[in-house]
């Protein structure tokens, strides 16, 4: 610590010596003192003394200090004062120096103290565990110390949080406390956390930072609220800007969105408080940050495409069109805008169709170059409206025709009540403020950025300089002024117009060289040697006359690709004319505006180029010097293979034509064959239908007219009666034929009911009945289930016989083991008699004999058991079989009751249609009735009937009793 005691050597005013007898003293009580209040007490005096004798109590009590957080952490109160007595050493915030010596002194202490803190790692990781402590007095003290730290030495102490083990996701837990003091510093220590360090940022986004900073943001009333949103939006700055993962997770989770309500400030003139103004900056900053140029284009893209879809960018559009809305906040706005739309086709059509809310409405676009080339509008708003007229047609070649069409002579409104923003940018270029002229020029530059229809199309303008005279083209307009020598502001805005205008239009090349004073002005500008100042201008010359030869059709004969160059090596020389175009490149002016698409300068003495402007620079500056240096032939060499290529290029495009022509006429007549495959099949699926019909009716044709053939006769005596009565015969004749008709149908149903009956009667008769086949198969499973216990029970028996015989055996085989031992002991014991050996012989004999006897009847159990086995088993074939013959019966049974059921119902159809026919018949009968025409009744025709039959059987009676 020798270097903290020079420091405080140096000091103007040490302490007096008793205070640092009393620090000393105090730190041998933190040390050795074995009370805990008396620990505390001498803590809580260090702190008093920590801001006033930062240097000393640093010195003496930093290790006494951490040695308490590491040993009294039940104690809430001294780890307090410990860490506040930390805090006032370490931090330089609550200095109030007045020399300016004395601060840097003071901050060199703050960096010096941090240093030695975290020299111990140990130290940090014990900082973040005390942040667990729910205690304020603990947690509160500890999240000011460690952002202390982040902002003294904030790489090294980052690293050893991102080492930590949970050391972020601790931190994070610092924005759900519900008490606020804590919860706004904890998004303070996450602003120094995360500040120029991806890896923290990342892990930070994915804890849900973005979800809680909204919500934070939301409850403190989005733009109307305190430094707390400040404060959080600036973290979040922190988190999205350079970082496209953050980004990317930012837009997937439907962050964008929760954005809109920001934007809702209404119209309102008053209410913009400075803390308001500073909240809404920052949220169109933030904006920014997800649409920045500098993104990936995908990304930039998609958050584009996000911000119309939940309309995010029709508000800014509201705020923009407002009144009353602070000059910064506007300027600002009209950048985002710019940005929101660049780019993106959907964005830039919605912009182009938003008015502003005057009498009669114009377009916002309209409105802001009326800001843009007026010279009393602030410098930055002017550059902001430029900005967003770039943006608009930036990579839009709609709106880039519909600009150049505004100063085309049919589009100009000629009553002169509305202004288009052709004629402003037309005003613009050609008033007395070089400011406008630069803006102006650099507007219609980017109309015809990369399009070389609208070049073409620019060459039609006409403007009326004078009364009197002929109008003159806006190429030649452009020309004079350059000529009459003006501001270089102008001039090099002018400049820069021609040579966009110029570059790939050999058309627009031939309209300028057609007029005899353009070159001559050019080369005597290049060959001049002039000051720094009109260094620029030359440069510029010399890219216009060099776009001039580079592309040259060599349609007029005074100035081909090869007399231009003849004529720079006479009156320039060529290596003096590539050091003129190299004056551009080398600019300051140049390197600064080719850094970003912003048109961001401190003064308008800086505007001189446009960022699109110096990628054509870079682009061409090459290609025109090898064209200098080029001879004739080698011109000719590429003239012949560039109209070689072309043709290639035409041929290749021609069959490209040709093909896709084909492809189409292809994909039409296959849809042709289609629809007349469709065609065919329905007309088919007609003529089908129209034969059955054909047929149906040739069977009822036919059969009617067998009927009518038989009721012909009596047919005459009715027609008297029927034209009696006033009924043509035509009529009866028709009724006539509807009832046969219904009659024969009535036969063939009663014959279809017979046939069904007699059917029926046959599955009757054939098939017992449902009831008999349920008795039949629960006798059979009956007899069967009887049959199978009566063989399982005697299977019983004889397995309970074979183990009382096995018991039986085992009982003998044991006996005669115990009489061959005792027979072995006794002949041992007892001396060999041939009496003795007799009788052992003749018990050992009968033993043998009653085991073999034993042995035979089991070996005959055994056959009789697999005999048994053998019959089981056939039967459980025979009774599985008998199962299968149920089954099968059992479906049959199920099928011809489905069958009697489906007979029964059409029998019921039968009877219903036979009904339905007699109430016709009757309802026919009655009708003949009215009409006067005599009708048989039924009952009448069926007692004929049976008369006729009744007679017919005498007479059959008869002749049988003659045989």
């Amino acid at each position: 610590m020798n270097f903290l005691r020079g420091v405080m050597g140096g000091q103007s005013a040490g302490p007096q010596h008793t205070e640092a007898e009393t620090i000393q003293k105090l730190c041998d009580r933190v040390a050795s003192s074995t009370l805990l209040d008396d620990r505390r007490n001498a803590v809580r005096a260090l702190k008093s003394l920590s801001k006033k004798y930062r240097l000393e109590v640093g010195i003496q009590a930093m290790e006494h200090l951490i040695h308490v957080l590491q040993t009294d952490r039940s104690d809430s109160e001294i780890i307090g004062y410990a860490l506040d007595t930390l805090y006032n050493i370490i931090s330089n915030d609550e200095e109030e120096e007045v020399e300016e010596n004395s601060t840097r002194q003071s901050e060199d202490l703050g960096s010096q103290f941090t240093e030695i803190f975290i020299k111990q790692q140990e130290n940090v990781t014990l900082l973040l565990s005390l942040l667990e402590e729910f205690d304020f007095h603990v947690r509160w003290p500890g999240v000011k110390l460690l952002t202390s730290l982040l902002k003294q030495l904030g790489p090294q102490v980052q690293q050893i949080i991102l080492v930590s083990p949970m050391g972020v996701s601790r931190l994070m837990d610092l924005l759900a406390d519900s008490r606020e003091v804590i919860r706004n510093d904890g998004v303070l220590l996450l602003q120094a956390l995360t500040r120029n360090n991806g890896a923290i940022q990342k892990i930070v986004a994915f804890e849900n930072a973005f979800e809680r900073l909204l919500d934070i943001i939301t409850e403190e009333g989005n733009s109307d609220g305190g430094i707390v949103v400040e404060d959080c939006l600036i973290l979040l700055q922190n988190l999205l800007k350079n970082n496209n993962s953050n980004q990317n997770f930012f837009k997937e989770g439907s962050y964008i969105q929760r954005m809109k309500p920001w934007f809702e400030v209404g119209d309102e003139n008053s209410g913009w408080s400075a803390q308001k103004v500073t909240n809404l900056h920052l949220m169109l900053q933030l904006v920014r940050v997800l649409v920045s140029p500098n993104n990936p284009p995908g990304a930039t893209s998609s958050c584009q495409k996000a911000m119309f879809q939940c309309g995010l960018l029709q508000q800014l559009c509201t705020i923009l069109m407002a009144t009353g809305v602070p000059a910064d906040i506007l300027t600002e706005t009209i950048n985002t805008v710019s940005e929101v739309i660049r780019g993106c086709q959907v964005n830039q059509d919605y912009f182009a169709s938003v008015n502003a809310p005057s009498n009669p409405p114009r377009p916002a676009i309209v409105v802001l170059l009326m800001s843009m080339v007026n010279e009393r509008q602030p410098f930055v708003l002017r550059c902001a409206v430029l900005y967003c007229f770039q943006c608009f047609l930036y990579k839009n070649q709609k709106g880039q025709g519909e600009i150049v069409s505004t100063l085309l002579p049919s589009t100009i409104d000629a009553t002169g009540i509305s202004v288009s923003a052709g004629q402003l940018l037309c005003g613009g270029l050609f008033s007395t403020d070089s400011l406008s002229n630069w803006c102006a020029a650099v507007a219609l530059a980017h109309a015809l950025q990369e399009n070389a229809t609208q070049k073409e199309q620019l060459l039609r303008v006409q403007l009326a300089t004078s009364i009197g005279n002929p109008p003159v083209s806006l190429l030649q307009q452009c020309t004079n002024i350059l000529s009459q020598g003006s501001k270089i502001q102008t001039r090099v805005g002018l400049l820069m117009l021609l040579c966009t205008w110029l570059s790939n239009c050999p058309i627009a090349v031939t309209h300028f060289l057609h007029n005899s004073a353009n070159v001559p002005f050019l080369t005597g500008q290049i060959a001049e040697n002039l000051g720094e100042e009109e260094q620029l201008v030359q440069g510029l010359c010399a890219l216009l006359l060099g776009i001039s030869i580079y592309f040259n059709d060599n349609s007029l004969e005074s100035y081909t690709k090869e007399k231009l160059k003849q004529l720079i090596e006479k009156r320039i020389g060529k290596e003096n004319f590539i050091e003129k175009l190299g004056f551009i490149s080398k600019h300051e002016f140049y390197s600064r505006a080719s850094q970003k698409p912003q048109p961001n300068f401190p003064s308008p003495e800086y505007m001189r180029f446009d960022h699109e402007f110096t990628k054509l620079v870079k682009e061409l500056e090459g290609v025109i010097t090898k064209a200098i240096h080029k001879s004739s032939e080698e011109d000719k060499k590429e003239e012949e293979v560039k109209k070689t290529l072309e043709q290639h290029d035409s041929i290749v495009t021609h069959y490209k034509n040709m093909i896709r022509e084909q492809d189409l006429q292809l994909e039409e007549l296959k849809q042709q064959i289609s629809t007349l495959k469709c065609q065919n099949e329905q007309l088919q699926t007609a003529v089908t239908q129209q034969v059955s019909q054909i047929q149906q009716h040739k069977d009822q044709y036919n059969l009617l007219k067998v009927q009518l053939g038989k009721d012909n006769q009596p047919q005459g005596s009715y027609n008297d009666g029927s034209q009696m009565n006033g009924i043509q015969p035509e009529e009866i004749g028709r009724l006539r034929e509807e009832i046969e008709e219904l009659k024969s149908n009535q036969e063939l149903l009663q014959n279809q009911l017979a046939e069904k009956d007699s059917l029926i009667e046959n599955l009757k008769s054939s098939q017992p009945s449902p009831g008999a086949n349920e008795e039949s198969s629960a006798t059979d499973s009956a007899r069967d289930s009887e049959q199978i216990a009566d063989l399982k029970q005697e299977l019983a028996t004889l397995k309970s016989q074979l183990n009382s015989q096995s018991i039986e055996i085992t009982k003998l085989q044991t006996e005669k083991q115990e009489l061959l031992q005792k027979t072995e002991a006794f002949a041992k014991s007892v001396p060999e008699p041939e009496q003795s050996e007799t009788v052992t012989a003749a018990k050992a004999t009968d033993v043998e004999g009653r085991l073999s006897a034993l042995l035979q009847e089991t070996k005959e159990l055994k056959n009789e058991i697999k005999a048994l086995s053998e019959e089981r088993t056939a039967i459980k074939e025979q009774l599985d079989a008998s199962n299968s013959t149920i089954a099968i019966l059992q479906n049959e049974k199920n099928k011809l009751e489905v069958d009697i059921t489906d007979s029964k119902k059409e029998q019921d159809d039968l009877l219903v249609l036979l009904a339905d026919q007699d109430q016709k018949i009757f309802s026919l009968k009655n009708k003949l009735k009215e009409l006067g025409h005599p009708v048989e009744e039924e009952d009448e025709l069926e007692s004929g009937d049976q008369d006729d039959e009744d007679d017919e059987d005498e007479d059959d009676g008869k002749e049988q009793g003659h045989i």
